[in-house]
């Protein structure tokens, strides 16, 4: 049997997520066979398997984010027993939850809180010895129940003990966290005054209809959780219709379409509140984690530590679109797109030839400029899970062709978030096509490690004054804004590179000047 650990898929990285299994328990897998999708924080990761065999047992559920290191899923041959996991209190419920489906093994709707084991640590003065959540009998064995309305001393003790069980049992059957030390004295859940007879353990056990629906954990599997998160379903606020009242998929879907709106009303109503016509919160959270949390770092280091200054220049691209409408009749054009970005992408790489200090970053501490003498030309691409920057590595060495091809494979790889953090690294100069938006232009932030970026906005047909007749005609005009670091490209570079590229756009001849 062996366990595959969760590799570094790339430059220190320290933990990821399970985004899907590619594989179940008893599946026949070979070597480099995808098992599993993850993201880390640079992008989204299939990892082939390193071994061969049969799944035994997959140890991270799918959402679950877990550190570089830990063992993910178990191969062995078939038939050879799964290793046992180790026991801890897990931060969301898992496949492997004793507590996920505890009635279901129990043959009852809810567990009998006199199956509890409440053994009496403050008699002892420790824990040890406790039994905070509780057992099923027949997995523990007979054991004598406690009496009822006992006026011994040990009643105030074995109180306490179901205090400090009470919240350990939920829908969601999952630990809680919010165990009393037994040191100290626990918060009363009811009236502590003399009375005729101690208070039924019951009583200290809420019911579903008692207690708060942001207090109860739903029942449910992680991936109808996973689900529900997608759908910005709130799970507390839904009546499950799968055994025990767990939810399932169809009730999540449901909520999501509209039609779950009763059960929802019928918690709020038994809450106290006013439900409102969409079964949704008045808002949601979402964890930054992931590609969006790497690019929420990286342009905030950005933003504060670079200088920017943002020009802009408008300009007629007319001739620039009659090119690539040639380009594209071209036979070796005819597998390949061709768009704007192509010959935008190529004056920039030829500009950069008058202005190096464009392709160039400031070492903050060796207190040096550093000039690339390649280009690595990154795009950026929205994707689902943020923004990324792969780059085309040497593209001033690329032919047209070889460079289209390069940006088409780039995208598409991109766009289904599939990058690889080996084509996000090492960047020297980035283009961020906001056109595809419709939006005009913007002021971008400079990628880590680079000096200036490029916003390429819409073009548009716009009614433009000929320069040599000076009548009014309608033309392909587009708007480029480059914002460079301020510290070492001073105003002058700035503004002849960005001349250079729009003088290229303008009239494509004369890219035979550089």
């Amino acid at each position: 049997m062996s366990e595959f650990l969760l590799p570094d898929v790339g430059e220190g990285l320290t933990e990821a997520e399970i985004v899907a299994w590619k594989v179940k328990v008893g599946d026949t897998i070979e070597i480099n066979d995808v098992i599993v999708e993850i993201e880390t924080a640079k992008s989204l990761v299939e990892l082939p398997s390193p071994y061969e065999g049969t799944v035994l047992a997959l140890l991270v559920a799918e959402g679950e984010t877990v550190p570089v290191g830990t063992p993910i899923i178990s191969i062995g041959a078939e038939g050879e027993a799964a290793p046992v996991a180790p026991t801890s209190t897990p931060a969301e419920q898992t496949e492997s939850d004793p507590y996920l489906g505890m009635a279901e093994k129990a043959g009852a709707a809810q567990v009998d809180p006199a199956d509890i084991d409440l053994s009496n640590p403050a008699a002892s003065g420790s824990m040890e010895g406790a039994s905070l959540v509780g057992r099923i009998k027949a997995e523990r064995g007979p054991m004598r129940r406690a009496r009822r309305g006992s006026a011994s001393p040990s009643t105030d003790a074995g109180a306490q003990t179901q205090l400090q069980v009470q919240g350990a049992f939920s829908p969601g059957g999952a630990q809680s966290q919010d165990v009393l030390p037994a040191d100290e004295p626990p918060v009363p859940a009811v009236d502590q005054r003399p009375g005729p007879a101690a208070a039924p353990a019951e009583a200290l056990v809420p019911s579903a209809a008692q207690a708060e629906p942001s207090d109860v954990r739903a029942l449910a599997k992680p991936p109808v959780r996973k689900l529900a998160k997608d759908l910005g379903v709130d799970l507390s606020v839904l009546t499950g219709s799968g055994p025990s009242g767990s939810i399932t998929r169809d009730d999540v879907q449901a909520a999501a379409n509209g039609s779950g709106s009763a059960a929802a009303s019928s918690v709020a109503a038994a809450a106290g509140a006013t439900p409102y016509d969409a079964p949704r919160e008045r808002e949601t959270r979402e964890p930054i984690k992931g590609v969006r949390k790497m690019m929420a770092t990286a342009m905030s280091q950005s933003a504060f530590t670079s200088p920017h200054v943002t020009e802009w220049i408008t300009v007629d691209v007319t001739a620039a679109m009659q090119l690539v409408a040639r380009l594209k009749k071209r036979p070796e054009f005819r597998d390949i797109r061709v768009s704007p970005l192509l010959v935008l992408a190529r004056a920039v790489i030829l500009a950069m030839k008058r202005t190096p200090e464009i392709n160039s970053y400031w070492d903050e501490a060796a207190q040096e400029v550093v000039y690339k003498h390649y280009v690595n030309l990154g795009i950026a691409a929205a994707t689902p899970r943020g923004l990324v920057v792969p780059n085309v590595k040497d593209a001033d060495a690329l032919s047209m062709t070889e460079l289209a091809q390069a940006l088409a494979a780039l995208t598409a790889t991109a766009r289904d978030g599939k990058t690889q953090p080996a084509e996000m690294s090492g960047g020297t100069f980035t283009i961020t096509n906001v056109g595809v938006f419709g939006v005009d232009a913007g002021t971008p932030i400079i990628n880590p490690g680079e000096s200036a970026i490029l916003c390429f906005g819409a073009i548009n047909k716009r009614p433009w004054v000929d320069e040599e007749t000076g009548e009014i005609v309608v033309r392909d005009v587009t708007t480029l804004a480059l914002s460079f670091d301020h510290r070492h490209v001073d105003g002058e570079k700035g503004s002849r590179f960005l001349a250079d590229v729009a003088g290229m756009l303008q009239d494509p001849g004369t890219a035979l000047l550089f």
